[in-house]
């Protein structure tokens, strides 16, 4: 029986709360904003008021038994799942809790390697290993694409006690795998299918959009409510399937995240889910419009290329997401990336990244007409005024990977500092990634070749802002000592 999605239990516990103008001798110490006047002057009264503690009429996010409960149980609903999770370390809490809740220390879990950092850091914590699937490429873009049914399968066939398959869905440039024929290949060979959708929220309450995790009839689905679903910066969901042992991935969950959960992350997801259960047909319906009309008119200006479900060939690139302003501009001779500062730095427009080939413009209901025309219009001046030969830029994003060493022993193992120019041929020991948008160039325990060391030295000339190393410029790493 569907829950009333017009409740938000937890708002509306905080909005009693603050009614009864309870005098508080417990954290935080600002004290409603009282002991901090710059802060509460900057965020606002109520938010500083509403910045609350855990208590007995507000619950604990540890351990829910009453408004934090009901909100997560309305959340399951309105998601489709059976359980849900308010997790307030964004969806990076949420794909670590899934990774480390399906496998244990020296067990497999198979995976794309254009995975976020967050699915690797949760191997190196737990010890699982990784089994790559090599996504498919297009040559054109440079990108890496999805992970098809029989490519994941062979692996499950070579693999026989990996544990978990683990997808993109969406990835960072909206391309989908064929997700439920893939959680049918991981369920028919006994392994859990987890999803990490840390941008396809929308999926979820959108017309005409790829199949969501839950729909697909994943496992665990970890989502990031935060990007595209209207709750605030950090805040996620992890989704469950009638399958899984909820009260031991709670637990899991207890592992990592903080005991002072924050109220405001959380009532924003409560809110949050109530506008998307109520309304969330329409925003998307708004975001669509919004995103084709711009692909359409960027086409128009040529140099660039805003790829869309032409490219959909029922494979690698099995779906893609509308709603996704994904732009190759390396045609036009600049690289994402300087597309990304110029548009910041000469045109006041912030957009999600850019990489060493492509931007991305995140697009929601939440914008406006008015945004979109001067997004476009900015893009055709860039182009008038910097379009140049596209001759010396670098021509692809992904590099097969050769794994010589699980993540978590390359990370604790004996390790040196030696001059990144020379380290081809050995054995990383750390991270090396451009952030956004946080898919490792390198991974611990990865071999070091020379076209990831052109990569990272074409990146940097770029300016893109490369994230992972101890030596923070760049200049050094750390690398398995043999």
């Amino acid at each position: 029986m569907a829950l009333d999605q017009n409740r938000a239990p937890l708002y509306e516990a905080m909005s009693e709360h603050k009614l009864n103008r309870v005098v508080p001798f417990d954290v935080p110490g600002h004290k409603g904003g009282r002991g901090n006047k710059r802060l509460t002057d900057f965020l606002g009264e109520h938010c500083l008021k509403n910045d609350v503690n855990s208590m007995k009429p507000l619950d604990n996010l540890c351990h829910p038994v009453s408004v934090i409960r009901d909100a997560q149980e309305l959340a399951a609903d309105a998601f489709g799942a059976e359980n849900s999770f308010f997790i307030v370390n964004g969806a990076t809490g949420a794909v670590q809790a899934m990774v480390m809740s399906a496998c244990k220390s020296g067990e497999k879990i198979i995976l794309p390697r254009n995975v976020h950092r967050s699915a690797i850091n949760a191997l190196v914590v737990c010890g699982a290993i990784p089994v790559y699937v090599n996504p498919g490429v297009n040559s054109d873009l440079g990108i890496p694409l999805g992970m098809t049914p029989e490519d994941v399968e062979q692996a499950i066939l070579e693999n026989p006690d990996a544990k978990a398959v683990l997808v993109n869905n969406p990835t960072y440039y909206g391309i989908c795998s064929d997700l439920k024929r893939i959680v049918e290949i991981a369920h028919k060979h006994g392994l859990m299918a987890l999803c990490d959708e840390a941008h396809g929220t929308h999926f979820y309450f959108g017309e005409e959009l790829p199949i969501s995790g839950m729909a697909a009839g994943a496992d665990m689905a970890a989502v990031s409510v935060h990007k595209t679903g209207g709750s605030l910066t950090q805040s996620a969901l992890l989704l469950m399937g009638k399958n899984v042992n909820a009260d031991y991935v709670r637990q899991v969950i207890n592992l990592t995240q903080t005991t002072s959960a924050s109220y405001l992350l959380m009532v924003s997801l409560d809110l949050a889910r109530q506008n998307l259960a109520l309304h969330g047909r329409d925003f998307y319906q708004k975001t669509s419009k919004f995103a084709d009309y711009a692909r359409k008119e960027i086409n128009a200006i040529g140099g660039y290329y805003a790829f869309g479900a032409e490219l959909v060939n029922g494979r690698d690139f099995y779906a893609f997401d509308s709603t996704k302003l994904s732009i190759h501009t390396r045609a036009m001779g600049l690289a994402g990336i300087e597309v990304y500062d110029i548009l910041r730095d000469e045109y006041g427009i912030q957009i999600e990244f850019g990489d060493i080939g492509n931007i991305l413009a995140i697009i929601t209901g939440g914008d406006r007409a008015l945004e979109i025309e001067r997004l476009l219009s900015a893009l055709y001046e860039i182009k008038r005024l910097y379009g140049r030969s596209p001759a010396g830029l670098y021509d692809h994003e992904y590099i097969n990977p050769t794994v010589d060493l699980p993540p978590q022993k390359a990370f604790y193992s004996e390790r040196e500092s030696v001059p990144i120019e020379q380290t081809a041929g050995r054995i990383c020991g750390e991270f090396v990634m451009c952030y956004p948008p946080g898919i490792p160039i390198l991974a611990p325990g990865e071999r070091i070749t020379k076209d990831i060391l052109d990569y990272i030295a074409f990146a940097k000339e770029k300016g893109c802002s490369l994230t992972g190393p101890q030596d923070m410029l760049v200049q050094r790493l750390e690398v398995v000592v043999q």
